[in-house]
């Protein structure tokens, strides 16, 4: 035990810190890292070297050299720098390098780095230069924080959303702060700067002189200034020598300690663990590094070569040209097991184990003393949490080993977190490797997910690895495995050495129909590369042409998109292309387009009825298809056409349609539709009232009603309406007049060619009894007894119906007749039905 704890370092009473070797570095610098531009991103994240930055001790011809390092060192990336100076390097949160030059532009390139994109931190910047950057991060993003020459700060919270925030002025600022830093409180991004002995606050509406509690006197500058990892926590190093630990809102005073330094330090940085109550900061100088905290000691490392701190959730890691090693307070679990004489149930079970594996009865009694003591349980958990919190997997095997003993004698202890420890242990050993160069702690693992996790082994292109892990903790395809291989599709279509077929052959090898996949997506990508001929191929794996659509359309191939659209049977899909085609080509290409394309045609056309009817015509001329182009002039006559000439003129040219189309009835037709127009309009001239868009038979009955009887027959024989119309109509319209007289004289002017029943129906509809008696007697045998009914006369319907002998006649009759107003016609209907039986 007490070699184990060889390298943990007191601070006061209450706290251990360790440091531990990550890796061996061999990267092979060939420069200090004092002379390079450094930025490390944080959770094990990259290093990114800018070498031989613009110094006037070099040769203005030497071109700085940009390399980006695993945590490992294994190199990822590394090329000639050929833009303008550059002020500070960060990493954004998504492992972006974020490169800010001198004139404020801010360039982004990626791990590997290929160039994504730049932006300007506005003319103001460009105009006063860069004097200073810092690249924060905040629950919304990543942000870059300037100062300009000018003394004043400009900054943005987000680069993924880009919105320039210029601070307040400070007032009677002439010169640059000692030391600045970004504090973020209430969700809003403040500057915290120091000028002599005074400390302001900037914030989006003015600057504000701020004060740390319980700050020791005799302070005429501020050197250094650190914000804590969660950004709760603030230092501030003066040139008195003191360290003054607080709360980032500058309301609370935490601790102050003497270094007895009174050199301004390279480095300062929070090291803290989470729902730790210890605090303590990290200041390196050239060679010495110095841990302090709320104790009166400290704890000093030697520094035998250039180090460079990067500061990180539950510690800090601390890189050099040899070394990458990791500072942090020992964790609670780990320090009750391991300290010495510790007589922790944790740790006696593993003193337990170690005696079991020798065979001894001492590990029955160390299991006895933590039974009788009911502490089995916590024994447990705490050999699994420090199992964690190791680096070692041989330590972690003898933590597990020993957790697994006491689970042994315990009945209903819960697996899942001893199974989920050796899962997530056996993740970070994975990516702890010197070849993967990810030096995750249990805490960062857990903060940064396991999603975030693949997506930077994604990014680092390890997708066998990602895939293994996805399948060994076996997540959800469309989480997981699918959406690697999703990544992996496009970065293998930037391999431009390999054939369009190939790289399509192997992706679909690959992928088959992984479910949540989209080819489409993988398409776009090879499309962006300038591989359109690739992303054609990737489309026809593409099942939805709801997807395979829209990008060939933006790849200009929008034949094949419409071939696709008519596949699918979607008929919104089919418009969508074809409104797309109709903008892109010209009109007689497009229509050649169309008549390729049945379905399509008819869609079109379907589409121009209600839209584009002039189109719609334009079709019908280039197909000679005479029929819908006559049925076209005729719906155009009535919907655009006033004036009886112009819908005339739209008549006769649809008529000549149907000619051509050999259409006879329909031309005939028409013909007599512009001869009725016209004799419509001559009505209305001469008797006034409404005749236009009437219908014949209108037209008709409105002249009868009208009393022009005369100009009625005319009519109808002009356009030689039949006779049983013609009499259906007067029928109609002088008993709608209720003009009995003259519909009298009309019965009898010439025999009926509809009989006389109509008559009796008419007269009945309008209540008139009397009128339809007239009628009833003219009326032919074989509709006798239905107009006698009509008319109410039950008894001689009876006789009738007798006479003729037929049973419905009777039927009919005896289905009138009412029990006691009608019973000796029912009697005398029942009697002749018995008759006629007998016989």
């Amino acid at each position: 035990m007490d070699c184990y704890t060889a390298n943990w370092n007191p601070l006061g009473d209450s706290a251990f810190y360790r440091k531990y070797e990550l890796y061996s570095m061999d990267w092979d610098l060939k420069e200090e890292l004092r002379d390079c531009l450094v930025a490390a991103a944080p959770y094990g994240g990259p290093v990114a070297l800018l070498r031989n930055p613009w110094r006037k001790e070099k040769a203005a011809s030497v071109r700085p050299v940009l390399d980006i390092y695993s945590a490992s060192g294994m190199p990822l990336a590394s090329l000639l720098w050929k833009s303008g100076p550059v002020v500070s390097l960060g990493w954004s949160a998504e492992e972006e390098l974020l490169c800010v030059q001198e004139d404020g532009a801010v360039l982004v390139y990626g791990l590997h780095g290929d160039f994504r994109r730049h932006f300007s931190m506005g003319n103001e910047v460009l105009q006063n230069r860069v004097l200073d950057a810092r690249i924060f991060h905040t629950e919304f993003g990543s942000g870059v924080a300037i100062l300009t020459g000018a003394h004043r700060f400009t900054l943005s919270a987000n680069v993924g959303d880009l919105k320039l925030r210029r601070m307040p002025e400070v007032p009677g600022l002439q010169s640059a702060p000692s030391c600045w830093t970004v504090l973020c409180q209430d969700r809003v991004a403040h500057i915290l700067l120091a000028v002599g002995p005074d400390l302001y606050l900037l914030d989006h509406a003015a600057c504000s002189a701020v004060t740390p509690p319980g700050l020791a006197p005799g302070v005429s500058s501020f050197l250094q200034m650190a914000v804590s990892f969660t950004y709760r926590h603030l230092a501030l190093f003066t040139d008195t020598g003191y360290i003054w630990m607080g709360t980032a809102s500058l309301k609370e005073k935490l601790c102050e300690f003497n270094c007895n330094i009174r050199a301004a330090p390279k480095q300062m940085v929070w090291c803290s663990r989470p729902r730790s109550k210890e605090r303590a900061v990290v200041v390196a100088w050239e060679r010495r590094l110095m841990v302090v905290g709320d104790a009166p000691e400290s704890i000093q490392f030697v520094l035998d070569e250039d180090s460079y701190l990067v500061p990180e959730l539950d510690g800090v890691r601390i890189f050099s040209r040899s070394t990458h090693e990791f500072l942090h307070e020992v964790p609670a679990a780990s320090e009750e097991i391991f300290k010495i004489a510790s007589m922790a149930p944790g740790a006696l079970l593993l003193e337990a184990q170690k005696e079991y594996e020798k065979e001894s009865q001492k590990a029955d009694e160390y299991l006895r003393e933590i039974q009788e003591l009911g502490q089995l349980t916590q024994a447990v958990q705490q050999c699994i949490e420090a199992a964690g919190h190791e680096h070692q997997p041989d330590m972690q095997k003898s933590l597990l080993r020993a957790a697994s003993f006491g689970k042994c004698f315990l009945d209903r202890f819960p697996p899942d977190s001893f199974v989920r420890m050796c899962q997530d242990l056996r993740v970070l050993n994975a990516v702890r490797d010197y070849h993967i160069g990810i030096p995750l702690t249990y805490s960062q693992y857990k903060q940064l997910t396991i999603q975030v996790l693949l997506d930077r082994l994604v990014l680092r292109r390890l997708y066998p690895l990602a895939i293994q892990i996805c399948e060994y903790l076996r997540l959800p395809e469309v989480q997981g495995v699918s959406r690697i291989l999703a990544h992996w599709a496009c970065y293998k279509v930037q391999q431009k050495d390999v054939s369009d077929e190939d790289v399509a052959r192997a992706i679909n090898q690959k992928l088959g129909d992984t479910p949540g996949v989209s080819y489409s997506d993988i398409a776009a990508r090879a499309y962006g590369c300038g591989r359109t001929e690739l992303a054609i191929k990737l489309l026809e794996y593409e099942p939805r042409s709801g997807e395979q659509v829209p990008l060939l359309l933006k790849m200009k191939r929008s034949k094949l998109a419409l071939s696709k659209a008519i596949e699918s049977g979607d008929t919104d899909l089919v418009f969508t292309v074809l409104l797309h085609l109709k903008n892109e080509l010209n009109r007689g290409d497009f229509f050649m387009t169309l008549r390729n394309q049945p379905m399509a045609l008819s869609l079109y056309r379907q589409f121009c009825k209600h839209q584009e009817l002039e189109t719609l015509k334009d079709l019908y001329n280039q197909d000679d298809n005479h029929q819908e182009l006559g049925s076209f002039h005729i719906r155009a006559s009535y919907a655009a056409e006033e004036r009886i000439e112009g819908r005339v003129a739209a008549l006769q040219t649809a008529a000549d349609a149907f000619y051509k189309a050999k259409n006879e009835f329909a031309a005939k037709a028409t013909e007599d539709q512009m001869r009725l127009l016209r004799l419509q309009r001559r009505l209305e001239d001469e008797l006034g009232g409404q005749f236009l868009d009437l219908s014949l038979h209108d037209t008709v009955t409105t002249l009868i009603l009208g009393g022009h009887n005369k100009r009625a027959e005319q009519l109808a024989r002009d356009f030689r309406i039949p006779d049983k119309r013609l009499w259906w109509l007067k029928l109609t319209a002088l008993a709608d007049l209720e003009d009995w007289e003259e519909l009298e004289k009309f019965s009898k002017s010439k025999k009926s060619p509809i009989g006389y029943l109509p008559f009796v129906e008419i007269c009945i509809k309008q209540h008139n009894k009397y009128e339809a008696k007239k009628y009833a007697s003219r009326v032919g045998p074989e509709q006798k007894v239905k107009a006698l009914l009509l008319v109410g006369d039950v008894a001689q319907a009876a006789d009738v119906a007798i006479e003729h002998r037929n049973e419905a006649e009777l039927s009919l009759v005896l289905s009138h007749c009412t029990g006691a107003t009608d019973g000796a016609t029912a009697d005398k209907i029942q009697r002749a039905r018995a008759q006629a039986q007998k016989k």
